[in-house]
């Protein structure tokens, strides 16, 4: 299998895709102006206790409380004296204790946040603090060595505890061995134990001096935490469009995973990074409800509060044989179609898959055993429950951030919310893409860009530094004009 990894910078916006076999099968989007929080540790102090809800709400810095849950606290020993209760970075766990046992209104506490602030709903906390490396993750509360599941060959699990018992001797932290651990050296392992420890040791130091809503530790930029997360063996390039990026990611390669440093290369082709293979049309399609199939038949995906759900419909495919063989290829189509589109819209949380009734036990057997050979791939957890009678297949899928339509839309205000329209941010990025992708096509002066008054006004007001970064970097002037008549969504670029 051919996978390849792009990484695409422009001035407030990083995207990082990940493509299989020529097709997009992952895309993660990080903005200057809103970066995402998950892995970053913070000092703060507990606002509220809740012990109906046996949670407590956080004060950590951020626009609204975060949530931490009486499940996701690290108990004191029973030896620590009352003098350093409030001291939440120790060993133990807060298994069946009640909340108001564990913290109290006005405590100081070490927290790491595990998910984003999604919709209305505040950042979920953890004081089980984990820092997580090349090959492995670093649990400064747990003395422990623990190896993924994912590394299911018996004999490879005992080198790796064999390499690393030395490793880590008699030292109180613990460490989680990540999947691609597998086969690497002794050298490569004893370097991230070297790394974590100086890692935690700053963090250590952070935490002493600083003060109630401070990050003491901060989760890497999205293309090195790309890097870190998804390059592998089997990854054959990773392309960087930016200079500067792309030497940054090919230090951490060299420092961290120095066989592969031969695959990172800089992209500095005129086509722009994401028209290969077609990625930014398939972003553009994984914002619609509708995903077609090559029978004939098409999905509908409805993402909303509390789930989502997809809809597998037969649309203009009518098999070759009878009923039910249509419907099994339609369901065995449409199990490898949305396996890829929880991944690629980055879905979670609840998920329900309405197949279209099938009559044969081994037909279900087999659509389901497809769903689940298109999951393996997943860098999320997922959980698959049996196919209802009636159909239905319940499934779980981690969420720690926005969905891309949730992190690309925003509530159309022409229909009240019940539909979604790309948010005036991701219009003037696109404007600024498209910007660049006329320069080197056509000869012009300067350019004009037609908008809709929202996206000139921001753009004018927020983005002003972009723009002249920009007309520097294309050495053209470029001028905004407002009309009226445009939707949110609706622009021009034109050259004069």
């Amino acid at each position: 299998m051919s996978e390849e990894i792009l990484i695409n910078l422009t001035p407030r916006e990083t995207r990082v895709a990940v493509v299989e076999n020529g097709m997009l099968q992952e895309v993660h989007v990080e903005r200057a102006s809103r970066r995402g929080y998950v892995g970053n540790v913070y000092k703060g102090r507990v606002q509220r206790v809740m012990p109906g809800m046996q949670a407590a709400f956080v004060d950590i810095g951020l626009e609204r409380a975060a949530f931490l849950h009486a499940s996701d606290i690290v108990r004191p020993p029973a030896t620590v004296g009352a003098e350093h209760a409030d001291s939440l970075h120790v060993n133990s766990h807060a298994a069946h204790a009640s909340i108001s046992e564990l913290i109290h209104e006005g405590q100081d506490v070490v927290v790491q946040v595990v998910k984003d602030p999604i919709g209305t709903k505040g950042a979920r906390l953890s004081t089980h603090l984990s820092i997580p490396s090349r090959y492995l993750v670093l649990l400064p509360q747990s003395h422990t060595l623990g190896i993924s599941a994912k590394i299911d060959d018996e004999q490879e699990r005992q080198r790796l505890r064999d390499v690393l018992q030395p490793l880590i001797g008699d030292s109180p932290l613990g460490y989680i061995v990540r999947t691609n651990a597998e086969g690497q050296s002794a050298e490569s392992l004893a370097f991230d134990v070297t790394y974590l420890g100086k890692v935690w040791r700053v963090v250590q130091e952070n935490i002493a001096k600083a003060k109630v809503g401070e990050r003491v530790y901060e989760e890497l930029a999205l293309p090195l935490r790309g890097l870190r997360d998804l390059l592998y063996a089997g990854v054959e390039k990773v392309r960087v469009d930016s200079q500067v990026t792309f030497q940054q990611a090919a230090h951490f390669v060299n420092k961290f995973m120095p066989t592969l440093a031969d695959r990172i290369e800089h992209y500095g082709s005129e086509q722009p990074i994401f028209d290969l293979y077609g990625v930014e049309d398939e972003i553009q399609r994984a914002l619609r409800k509708e995903v077609p199939l090559k029978s004939g038949g098409y999905l509908i995906i409805d993402q909303t509060e509390a789930m989502t759900t997809i809809d597998v419909n037969t649309g203009a495919y009518l098999g070759s044989r009878n009923l039910e063989d249509t419907v099994y290829r339609t369901n065995l189509e449409a199990a490898q179609a949305a396996a890829r589109q929880l991944r690629l819209r980055n879905l979670g949380g609840i998920i329900i898959i309405d197949f279209i009734d099938m009559s044969d036990e081994d037909h279900k057997r087999q659509v389901l055993r497809m769903l689940e050979k298109g999951l393996s791939r997943d860098h999320a957890k997922t959980t698959v429950y049996p196919m209802s009678s009636l159909g239905l297949v319940q499934m779980t899928r981690k969420r720690t951030t926005e969905s891309l339509e949730r992190q690309l839309c925003e509530p159309c205000p022409a229909c009240n919310g019940r539909g979604t329209q790309k948010t005036a941010e991701t219009i003037t990025y696109e404007i600024f893409r498209e910007i660049t992708r006329a320069v080197r096509q056509f000869n012009a002066q300067k350019l004009m860009v037609l908008a809709s008054s929202k996206v000139v006004s921001r753009i004018l007001e927020e983005e002003s530094a972009a723009v002249a970064e920009l007309e520097e970097f294309i050495s053209k002037s470029i001028r905004f004009q407002a009309e009226e008549h445009y939707s949110q969504e609706q622009f021009d670029v034109v050259l004069l």
